[in-house]
């Protein structure tokens, strides 16, 4: 197995359990634009991709309607939804004793940086990470193909063959495999196994207790 010096870290469905407040957000934004709710088999999908793609491609919106719902899931998230949130169990042990074995973390995520640095800063697991890469409030930098390439641009390590993406949905693989790089897809999140398989992943692991072993060796 490759030896990694630097692991990128999606945020919603790898170390946050996130659903709760993206998918009452999103609520409130299709209520405020009177729009039908669709079924939470579709809900469950906004959760990893960009949200502008994802109002587009599950609720039948042209653009221009799609960045008035993402304004308004902006209002609830900002100040309500980002906190209906928690760290998968075992996770903030994890990035700890990846940071004392040496690894460098950096947070890989399409979410906006400023609510990805005030979520992680919030379960106090922001003193493991070294790099914050997230999508920019005015729409750029959202997929994910675009904020791994961003993080490869902060850090120090320019050997791509040390350097893997860890993250649960199909985006997150690909936008790997984009920028050259190893994918680890996890299945504790919301992504399914056939979609991260489908879409090329490195490695799939089970659990967080898993994905310890996968880096820890003792």
């Amino acid at each position: 197995m490759k030896t990694y010096s630097t692991i990128f870290f999606d945020l919603d469905g790898t170390l946050t359990e996130s659903a709760e407040g993206i998918i009452n957000c999103v609520i409130y934004a299709l209520k405020a634009l009177e729009q039908p709710i669709p079924h939470s088999d579709i809900l469950f999908k906004f959760i990893g991709p960009p949200l502008i793609d994802s109002f587009m491609n599950y609720c039948s919106m042209d653009k221009n309607l799609a960045e008035k719902a993402v304004i308004k899931y902006r209002e609830r998230f900002s100040t309500v939804g980002l906190f209906e949130n928690r760290l998968y169990d075992g996770i903030s042990e994890l990035l700890s004793l990846l940071s004392e074995r040496g690894y460098t973390l950096v947070l890989a995520t399409a979410k906006p940086e400023d609510y990805a640095t005030r979520i992680i800063e919030h379960f106090d697991i922001i003193k493991h990470f070294t790099y914050i890469a997230g999508a920019q409030m005015n729409e750029s930098r959202t997929h994910k193909n675009e904020v791994i390439a961003y993080a490869l641009s902060l850090i120090k390590e320019k050997d791509k063959s040390r350097i893997i993406m860890v993250g649960d949905r199909d985006n997150d693989i690909l936008g790997a495999k984009d920028n050259g790089l190893d994918s680890l897809g996890v299945l504790y999140g919301y992504g399914s196994r056939d979609e991260l398989s489908s879409s090329g992943a490195t490695y799939i692991i089970p659990s967080v207790s898993a994905l310890k072993e996968f880096f820890i060796k003792e």
